[in-house]
């Protein structure tokens, strides 16, 4: 996942309820098992809008598996939900967490060592590749193929430093803000190929029947939610469980993958 531009914030309620501003002095509390919450009887959470399918907004609500396998653990502590869509640079820098904005951070983000030391990850919940998106029967089966094209990437993702590290030397890599524009980018011809997570792109190509995935690249990432540093181990305890509760999370990934997650 990825470093995006800033933007307003705005809180977003998951469950359908009318738009609110983020923060405003809200009184915080704690959950029945003594999680820290910014907002009484809440989970907040922090995310960039939109990274189909782990969340989007569909008819004013925020969906998407991230926020599905985030209310397990919100049900379990008889919480609400809010998401607030906010830069993804001010999640992964810890500064959302460390101003109060949200309780927890999501966005297929992927465990890094920059990122363990500015925030507390929860144990991975998904596991993801890079893939090769490009228009259907162009003939890139690898990024070997790409010599003088040009590579469309989300700034400052791993799809990003996956490309930069291995795309032949005079490839042109052109960097965008966030993956709707990236992927826009390959299927109008302004660039012949894109790497990002292959969540993402799989699920693009479900409904852009002229585009195809022709390969991917196995990088060994894992997703995980986090919390603010060193502030909040109750609410890493909940996450975890609400993680590791298999009946609940292979309903969660069947509704958004098909079928239930490899052990």
């Amino acid at each position: 996942m990825n470093l995006r531009k800033l933007a307003a914030a705005l809180t977003v309620p998951s469950l359908g309820l009318a738009l609110a501003a983020c923060g405003g002095g809200e009184e915080g509390g704690t959950s029945p098992s003594g999680a820290k919450l910014v907002k009484a009887d809440t989970l907040t959470i922090c995310t960039h809008l939109p990274y189909k399918p782990f969340e989007f907004n569909e008819g004013g609500e925020v969906v998407g598996f991230d926020i599905d396998v985030l209310k397990i653990a919100a049900d379990a502590e008889k919480l609400e939900t809010e998401v607030v869509n906010i830069g993804w640079e001010t999640i992964v820098s810890g500064e959302a967490l460390n101003s109060g904005k949200c309780d927890v951070a999501a966005g297929a983000m992927t465990i890094n060592e920059e990122r363990e030391k500015v925030m507390d990850f929860t144990e991975p919940y998904f596991e993801a590749t890079q893939a090769l998106l490009v228009k259907k029967g162009a003939g890139y089966a690898s990024l070997d193929d790409l010599a003088g094209k040009t590579i469309a990437v989300q700034e400052a993702t791993t799809g990003a430093d996956y490309v930069k590290e291995n795309a032949p030397k005079d490839a042109k890599i052109i960097t965008l803000e966030d993956s709707a524009l990236m992927m826009q980018a390959v299927k109008s011809g302004k660039a012949d190929a894109g790497v990002n997570d292959n969540g993402l792109l799989y699920d693009f190509v479900k409904s852009n029947t002229d585009m195809e995935i022709t390969s991917e690249f196995q990088t060994g990432e894992a997703y995980g939610f986090t919390v603010k540093k060193g502030g909040n181990d109750k609410l890493l305890e909940v996450l975890n469980k609400a993680i590791n509760d298999k009946a609940a999370y292979d309903k969660v990934y069947t509704k958004w993958f098909g079928e239930a997650a490899a052990q």
